[in-house]
């Protein structure tokens, strides 16, 4: 949902508040400039994921740890000159059977109204991310994005994907659902994990014709983490630095992830403490998705959602240049 800041108008500020399975994270970029580049960024950990029920039910702590946050998010963007945010929630809240109970709560306590997206709107935004990222020498391109509840697929040759799909193989309800006894998890439980991604996306990717793409690209902080365990560079070294995960790099790893508890595995090059528990699923989906697809090497993009929200309101904006103007799309 869009937000509106009174006061300053002068400069316009946009603000994208993105709620996620483990994080609350606020980025602000100035219209003016064009380009989704942060001027300001903000983060908390509310964990919402964390021992979450089976049903995905938000209970009373991780509500209240969600409207913390939230309201703070709210009062970091009044002081950072936003005028316009656009907040939402991704799978965590959207698919809780509890979601609207949840969404009005917070509403009521912030003033902030969550809006939820749908994941193929999610992989839309994402890909039009990627491909400014990339540019148009990317060609016809393949994207894949692993979140903590859903694994978004698009691909296409526009700005807009030509097809996209959502499903709920992210990395964070993967581990509740198989994985959350036992640390490391049981031979079994990682052979069951693994039987249900292949089972559960070769079934959708059967009923979907691909293209075969000139560029296959991931973006989000699972493909960040995986590239950077099998070798990419750090990211401390900037956006710019080229970075890709290749399926082969990957595979044994996947082994190494299953033998080791999660307080390893965040010793590890680029993996984060509060991903370390979810790291073991989020290799096997992307493993899984390459070999399906037949992609030996993803690119990794440093942009996401949040710059895909970004860049929607942003050439959606009327620009004038000289006596034309850029005209809003859909």
């Amino acid at each position: 949902m869009t937000v509106e800041f009174p006061g300053m108008r002068r400069h316009m500020r946009l603000g994208v508040l993105d709620v996620g399975s483990n994080t609350v994270n606020l980025v602000v970029a100035d219209a003016e400039s064009g380009l989704p580049l942060p001027v300001h960024t903000w983060e908390r950990r509310p964990r919402l994921a964390h021992r979450l029920p089976a049903d995905g039910t938000i209970g009373d702590e991780a509500m209240r740890r969600l409207i913390a946050a939230v309201g703070e998010a709210a009062g970091e963007a009044r002081r950072a000159g936003v005028n316009r945010m656009f907040a939402y929630t991704t799978a965590v809240v959207r698919d809780a059977p509890n979601r609207d109970e949840v969404l009005a709560e917070v509403e009521k306590a912030t003033g902030v109204r969550l809006g939820t997206l749908s994941g193929v709107e999610d992989a839309r935004l994402t890909f039009l991310a990627a491909r400014r990222w990339l540019g148009w020498q990317a060609g016809p391109m393949l994207m894949v994005d692993i979140g903590g509840g859903c694994l978004e697929v698009a691909f296409g040759r526009d700005r807009l994907p030509e097809s996209a799909m959502s499903l709920p193989l992210g990395a964070g309800r993967l581990t509740r659902e198989f994985l959350r006894n036992g640390d490391p998890p049981s031979p079994r439980a990682v052979e069951r994990l693994r039987r249900h991604v292949r089972d559960r996306f070769a079934e959708v990717a059967a009923r979907t014709s691909w293209e075969s793409p000139r560029t296959s690209v991931a973006a989000s902080k699972t493909f960040q983490q995986l590239a950077r365990l099998t070798g990419a560079p750090p990211l401390r070294l900037g956006p710019f630095v080229p970075r890709e995960l290749t399926a082969r790099a990957l595979r044994p790893w996947i082994k190494r992830l299953a033998a080791m508890p999660s307080p390893k595995r965040a010793r590890l090059p680029g993996v984060s403490p509060h991903r370390a528990r979810q790291i073991l699923a989020g290799a096997i989906v992307a493993h899984e998705v390459m070999r399906r697809l037949g992609v030996e090497s993803l690119r990794i993009c440093p942009w996401g959602l949040r710059e895909g929200i970004l860049l929607r309101e942003l050439e959606a904006r009327q620009v004038p240049l000289g006596n034309a103007a850029w005209v809003p799309w859909d």
